[in-house]
C-alpha cells in the first residue's frame, strides 16, 4: 500500500492550481483573481482612471469652445467637474444598498422615466437640440435628457421582471411579455424624440437581455431580425439619416458636406502617431471637429494621447466588461445577475456604437462615450450603475467577510473602543 511518505517530496500536484510547475507570474495572477474583492477593486480601479482621464480630455477639448462660447476656457470642465461631484456620492449611495432595494425602485425608475419622456412631447419643456428634441428643461439652464436615465430604468425593470419569473423563463411567452412591449414603448417614445442612437442602445439592452436570460436560438435570432427590420425602417425615413448611412460606406467622398466630422475624426486619429502630439496640444478642436468634448471625445484622445492612449482606454472599457460578467456569473441572485449582465450590457454597447463612428465602423448615430464624454445627464446614471455594480460585488461568495477583516483594527488597543465601558488594560487582561 502506497503512502505519502512513499513519494517523493516535489511539491504540490502538478495539475493543481498554484502547484510548483506552474510559472510564477501566472500563479500571482490566478491568486489576485480568487481573491473575493477582486471584482470590488478592478471596477473601483478603472472606472477611477477613466472619469479622471474623463475629466483631463473634456477640458483639453472643450477649451478653445468654451473660450469662444463664453468667454473662459475652463467653463464646461467647470460643468463637467460639478456633475462628477454630484455624481460620485449617489454612486457611493448605490453602493450601499442592497438588491432588494434596487427592485423596489425598479417600478418607480421605470414609471419616472417614461414620465419624464411623456413631457418632452410637451412645448414648453421639450428642447430641441440639433433635430433631436430629447431634452427636458427645468427652468433657467438647467437641463436633462430623460431618456439617459431610462436606460438604467430598463435595466433596473426589466432585472426585477425575470427574477420574479424565474421559474416561468422557459416558456417564451414569460421571456418575452411584458418586457417587449414595455421596451418597446420606451423605445417608441425616444425614436418619436428623433434620438435613433439612444434607441439602438436601448434595443441591444433588449436583445441583450433576452439572450442573458436564455433565450432559445431561434427566439433570440428572430428578435435581432425583427429590431433590424424596425431599425432599418426608421433609418429609411429621415433623409439625413440616410444621408449618414450612405457616406458611411464612403465617408471621404464628401470631407466638405457630409462626411466633414466623420473626415476629420479619421484625421485626428492619423496624426497622433504613437504617443500623439501631447495633452492639449489637438489641432482639430479649433473648429474642424463638430462635438469633440462630446460624442467624438475619442477622436482628441488619439490625437493627443496616440495610438497608446487610445488602446488604453479600449484596455479600461475591457476591463469594465470583465468584471461586469465576473460579477454576473459569481453571484447567484437572479436580480443580481440579471441587472449586472443588463448594466454591462448597456455600457459596452453605448461604447461599440460611439467608437464604432468614431472610427468609421459604424455610421455617425451621435451617443456619448461613457465616463469620458462632457454631459451630466450620461453620466449621472452611468454612475448609478457602476454604483449598483459595486454593491453586487459585495455580494460575491467571500466578499463580506474580507470587507470584515479590512476594517478590523491593526493594533490591538484600538479593539478596546470597540468594547464600551472597559479600557484597554482589561481587554490586555482577559487576553
Amino acid at each position: 500500500m502506497t503512502t505519502i511518505t512513499d513519494q517523493p517530496n516535489t511539491g504540490q500536484s502538478k495539475d493543481r492550481p498554484g502547484s510548483s510547475t506552474e510559472r510564477p507570474w501566472l500563479a500571482a495572477i490566478r491568486d489576485v483573481l480568487d481573491r473575493p474583492l477582486t471584482s470590488y477593486h478592478i471596477l473601483l480601479g478603472a472606472t477611477g482612471l477613466l472619469l479622471v482621464l474623463g475629466l483631463l480630455m473634456v477640458l483639453s477639448a472643450s477649451s478653445v469652445l468654451s473660450l469662444r462660447a463664453n468667454g473662459n476656457s475652463y467653463t464646461i470642465f467647470y460643468r463637467q467637474l460639478i456633475w462628477v461631484g454630484v455624481g460620485l456620492p449617489m454612486a457611493y449611495v448605490a453602493s450601499r444598498m442592497t438588491p432588494r432595494h434596487f427592485r423596489m425602485l425598479a417600478y418607480v425608475a421605470l414609471l419616472g422615466s417614461v414620465f419624464l419622456l411623456v413631457l418632452t412631447y410637451v412645448p414648453g419643456l421639450g428642447v430641441g437640440v440639433k433635430g433631436n428634441t430629447n431634452w427636458l428643461n427645468l427652468g433657467g439652464p438647467l437641463q436633462i435628457q430623460p431618456s439617459e436615465f431610462a436606460k438604467l430604468a430598463l435595466v433596473m425593470w426589466c432585472a426585477d421582471l425575470y427574477a420574479r419569473k424565474q421559474k416561468l423563463l422557459t416558456q417564451w411567452k414569460h421571456l418575452l411579455v411584458p418586457m417587449v412591449p414595455v421596451c418597446g414603448l420606451v423605445i417608441a417614445l425616444i425614436v418619436g424624440q428623433h434620438d435613433l442612437g439612444t434607441a439602438l442602445v436601448l434595443m441591444a439592452v433588449m436583445i441583450g437581455m433576452i439572450w442573458v436570460v436564455g433565450a432559445p436560438t431561434r427566439l433570440f435570432v428572430a428578435t435581432i431580425v425583427v429590431v433590424g427590420t424596425i431599425a432599418a425602417y426608421f433609418v429609411s425615413t429621415a433623409q439625413h439619416r440616410m444621408d449618414r448611412l450612405m457616406n458611411f460606406t464612403n465617408p471621404l467622398s464628401d470631407p466638405a458636406g457630409v462626411g466633414w466630422q466623420a473626415y476629420h475624426s479619421f484625421y485626428a486619429l492619423s496624426t497622433g502617431g504613437w504617443w500623439g502630439v501631447g495633452i492639449g496640444n489637438s489641432r482639430q478642436k479649433w473648429g474642424n471637429l463638430p462635438e469633440a468634448h462630446t460624442d467624438f471625445i475619442f477622436s482628441v484622445i488619439g490625437e493627443e494621447l496616440g495610438l497608446i492612449g487610445s488602446l488604453t482606454v479600449l484596455a479600461l472599457f475591457l476591463t469594465l466588461a470583465y468584471v461586469g460578467v465576473r460579477i454576473a456569473t459569481r453571484n447567484t441572485d437572479p436580480f443580481v445577475r440579471y441587472a449586472s449582465a443588463g448594466i454591462t450590457v448597456w455600457l459596452m454597447a453605448q461604447t461599440l456604437v460611439n467608437l464604432g463612428a468614431v472610427i468609421g465602423l459604424l455610421p455617425i448615430v451621435g451617443i456619448p462615450l461613457p465616463l469620458l464624454s462632457y454631459g451630466g445627464s450620461a453620466l449621472l446614471p452611468t454612475l448609478i450603475a457602476i454604483g449598483m455594480l459595486l454593491s453586487f460585488a459585495k455580494a460575491e461568495p467571500g466578499a463580506q467577510a474580507a470587507l470584515k477583516e479590512t476594517r478590523r483594527p491593526r493594533f490591538g488597543w484600538m479593539s478596546s473602543w470597540r468594547t464600551p465601558g472597559r479600557t484597554g488594560r482589561e481587554n490586555t487582561r482577559e487576553r
